[in-house]
């Protein structure tokens, strides 16, 4: 049995993707691409971001070059590992008019790499909406059962971060197989290790074909003390308050209608939300009438057609409505739905907001005003 607490090196971790695609998993994790940092499938440790870090802040986001040799040095990108779980596009079935039915095809075993608190958090809250209701979605239900989860501890918060304040980050919490803690300059040379917490049996089987040693005392006291550290130098914080309270109060506060002049009602914010589920679905066939399919697709509610009630139209129609809308379902009555809060503290819909709207300065205005 492989020790709780191990450290690997930088060709330890290569060996660690390996053995993960040896075992049939299809690895995706963080690497460059386009200008930005986002998750695609990787074929080894070559692929991850070393030396990159990110500036973000509300409506900008920007590659910069770290003086490291960091692989996970950087902060959320424009993705989140929703999409492998929850993808943007499914065809739910195909059928011919001979009555052949094709159902949806058998999804892949992932293996997920530098899955950071929040974007854990986030599995964690679409495994209780989508895998755990009276209604489960069994596509959901499959990937979810089969990922692998390697989760990265983070000690560099970026600027729109929150997740302190949500009681998502920076450490990892539970839900991971192994879940690693990069140490810069630990040595003298200037090497990059990972001290490694096994969370499960499958984790700890993996980690026993990768090359590793035991964590020494003082290592795993100096990796779990950046970690708290990086907890108090987050870029944003939400209010200490009773948020859903806030938001009950405030249906008719004069900020919406302040925060729509610049709203663009675009759904940024929902399509990059690591936790926003909200589907619909399409029928489709071809100019013959021989085949059909019917396709699922993310929605946003600030889609004008979200609301649609045949004969009457949208229920909201203003940018006004539907921001509210979106912020009271995230921070308040998704308590009541799932008893737990919709947001994580991951910052990307500040960072990727085209008019630059912060969730925290909303928030904390609101505080502030009540």
């Amino acid at each position: 049995m492989s020790p709780g607490v191990a450290l690997l090196d930088a060709t330890a971790l290569h060996r660690l993707v390996e053995v993960l695609i040896e075992r049939g998993y299809r690895v995706v994790g963080p690497t460059v691409r386009d200008n930005a940092i986002v998750l695609d499938e990787l074929e080894s440790a070559d692929d991850l971001p070393r030396g990159w870090g990110v500036y973000v802040a509300p409506g900008h986001y920007r590659l910069r070059r770290r003086d490291d040799d960091a692989a996970f040095g950087h902060s959320s990108g424009p993705q989140s590992f929703k999409q492998f779980l929850h993808p943007p596009r499914r065809r739910l079935w195909s059928g011919d008019r001979d009555g052949t039915v094709q159902p949806d095809e058998e999804p892949p075993r992932y293996a997920f790499l530098g899955v950071r608190g929040c974007d854990l958090a986030a599995i964690a809250t679409l495994d209780k909406v989508l895998g755990r209701g009276q209604f489960p979605d069994n596509s959901f239900v499959r990937r979810r059962r089969q990922a692998f989860i390697v989760a990265v501890n983070c000690t560099e918060p970026g600027g729109l971060c929150f997740c302190s304040s949500m009681g998502t980050g920076p450490a990892a919490g539970p839900g991971y197989d192994l879940a690693l803690t990069e140490r810069l300059d630990a040595l003298e040379d200037g090497a990059v290790t990972y001290l490694v917490d096994v969370g499960t049996p499958e984790g700890a089987d993996v980690l026993a074909a990768v090359p590793h040693r035991a964590a020494e005392g003082d290592e795993i006291a100096s990796a779990r003390a950046e970690v708290e550290e990086a907890s108090h130098r987050m870029g944003r914080a939400m209010p200490d308050a009773d948020l859903r309270g806030l938001l009950m109060g405030s249906r008719e506060s004069p900020q919406w209608e302040e925060v729509a002049s610049r709203c663009l009602t675009c759904g940024n914010c929902t399509m990059v939300c690591p936790t926003c589920y909200c589907t619909s679905t399409e029928d489709v066939s071809d100019l013959t009438g021989q085949h059909a399919e019917r396709w699922q697709n993310w929605a946003s509610c600030y889609e004008f057609d979200f609301t649609y009630v045949h004969g009457g139209g949208s229920v909201r129609q203003s940018g006004a409505s539907r921001y509210r809308h979106w912020i009271t379902h995230k921070l308040g009555t998704w308590h009541d739905q799932f008893d737990m809060s919709g947001c994580v503290g991951c910052g990307r819909c500040i960072a990727w907001c085209p008019t630059g709207i912060d969730i925290t300065e909303e928030m904390n205005k609101m505080a502030r005003d009540e």
